[in-house]
């Protein structure tokens, strides 16, 4: 249903608004337009007449009379910042925090944690592997990795077994590990998050693995080595 908002440039609403308030209207109006998907918020932007819609992890723009719609990036040009990325990092480490950690795969640190970042993993992709070739350094620089299981080949796919097996296992983040290294692991089934991080790699955009949420809500893809990532970690891009 949002990809039937994603095409729609700008949009005039063609049955009459009755809600009274801008923000009703805005509601009106995405609601004529995709009648199943739910707005968790419209706030007014800086730009006068502007308002912002949060559907899922995405920002739409509409009109205070309800009549137009546009999607992208809304830009501060002053500050030279992307006030739509803004929001969308937000979104990103509030569905984080919703999903829980205890619904992830989690490497920490023995000593201080200096960043965190969460990683949607395959367990066949090559570039995921090497990533976790490098966990002992990554944790030595104080970097905390939280995974979220993505097989990129669906749920009818060996890679989709082998993110249960690994969750369901005796000690998870070693049989993860395990798997990684190319070995075998016991066919297990238990109560598992795999669909729901794929949901959750649906809803923030993820294409590929290994794709990153930074601590502060910047969404990257590709694998970093270690000072790739800790350089990346201790960047502060504003967006």
């Amino acid at each position: 249903m949002l990809r039937m908002l994603a095409v729609v440039a700008a949009v005039l609403v063609s049955h009459a608004v009755l809600a009274d308030g801008p923000e009703n209207r805005v509601r009106e109006a995405l609601a004529e337009l995709a009648p199943n998907t739910p707005v968790s918020r419209v706030e007014q932007t800086p730009v006068e007449g502007l308002y912002a819609a949060v559907v899922g992890t995405e920002v739409y723009y509409v009109t205070a009379d309800g009549q137009y719609l546009l999607q992208g990036e809304l830009v501060d040009v002053a500050a030279r910042r992307s006030l739509t990325e803004a929001t969308r990092r937000e979104l990103r480490l509030a569905r984080l925090d919703e999903l829980g950690e205890e619904r992830m795969l989690i490497y920490a640190p023995d000593g201080e944690v200096r960043h965190e970042v969460t990683v949607f993993t395959d367990i066949d992709c090559p570039y995921c592997r090497k990533l976790h070739r490098h966990m002992d350094e990554y944790l030595a620089r104080g970097i905390r990795v939280r995974y979220l299981l993505m097989p990129r080949a669906g749920r009818d796919s060996r890679s989709y077994d082998k993110a249960v097996w690994a969750w369901c296992a005796d000690d998870p983040r070693a049989a993860l590990t395990q798997a990684k290294a190319g070995e075998a692991l016991d066919a297990r089934t238990c109560d598992n998050p795999v669909d729901t991080h794929l949901e959750v790699a649906r809803e923030f955009g993820v294409r590929g693995t290994p794709s990153l949420v930074t601590d502060d809500g910047r969404m990257v893809s590709g694998y970093k080595n270690p000072d790739q990532m800790e350089r990346l970690l201790e960047s502060d891009d504003a967006g």
